[in-house]
């Protein structure tokens, strides 16, 4: 994998803790957390732009992003799980293997010519 898909996969778990963090944070310790998640996720995604469009990165991190957010509500706060809630993040998530597959055969093809 090339390091700049895993600085999104990075950013986007921070992500996941600082949008949780806006919703439960209660206290200095857990808002700090939160702060630091923001800082840390938009780090590893201004890293994965260096070498990746700017619209890939931004539609994979908010993708995995929201994917691993509704699923961390469910689990980890009893957010009810719904069928279709499922059904459209795994249609969020083919989308997200599409721009990482399309990407990735778009440089092949540059390096070929």
């Amino acid at each position: 994998m090339n390091r700049s898909w895993l600085y999104i996969v990075i950013g986007a778990l921070f992500e996941v803790m600082w949008v949780i963090g806006f919703k439960h944070a209660h206290d200095w310790l857990t808002w700090t957390g939160t702060t630091a998640a923001v800082i840390i996720s938009f780090s590893f995604i201004i890293k994965a732009t260096a070498k990746l469009p700017v619209g890939t990165v931004y539609a994979v991190f908010t993708g995995l992003g929201t994917a691993g957010t509704v699923l961390s509500e469910m689990l980890l706060f009893h957010e009810p799980a719904q069928w279709t809630k499922l059904l459209l993040i795994a249609l969020l998530l083919v989308g997200v293997i599409g721009l990482k597959w399309v990407s990735s055969t778009g440089k092949r093809r540059e390096v070929a010519n």
